[in-house]
């Protein structure tokens, strides 16, 4: 009984941390990485993309997810959405604008796809911790 119920909490975490990253890379890789980079470069700086920063990434997919789950355990599938999403991309977003590296051009797009990946998230947390 214990390894089901550890397969049922690991598992979900596991995928929604996969749906995760491959949302952060396909959106900051690739849809937007001129907004980064050309910001970055009017401050003198170059966009961090080199192998380590991936891995960082990776981690916090994974502290996400995590979070994710925790919350999705006493919250709808709606209010959990809108929970992970104020506690993993508002914040985020107002500490790298008060440091001055968020170009805030990339919000237009940035907004829709990060509350995309937030409820992805969230429903294969719930439909596969159920």
């Amino acid at each position: 009984m214990a390894k089901k119920h550890l397969f049922k909490m690991i598992f979900p975490i596991l995928v929604a941390t996969i749906w995760i990253s491959i949302s952060e890379f396909v959106r900051n890789e690739f849809l937007l990485k001129s907004y980064w980079s050309n910001h970055y470069e009017s401050m003198g700086l170059i966009f961090p993309s080199e192998p380590v920063n991936g891995a960082i990434w990776g981690l916090w997919s994974l502290c996400f997810a995590t979070g994710i789950y925790i919350v999705s355990r006493k919250f709808s599938l709606l209010q959990t959405t809108f929970i992970a999403w104020f506690m993993g991309f508002v914040l985020m977003w107002l500490v790298t604008g008060n440091m001055s590296v968020l170009p805030y051009g990339i919000l237009p797009f940035a907004i829709p796809l990060s509350i995309l990946e937030a409820y992805l998230a969230t429903f294969i947390i719930k439909k596969l911790g159920e």
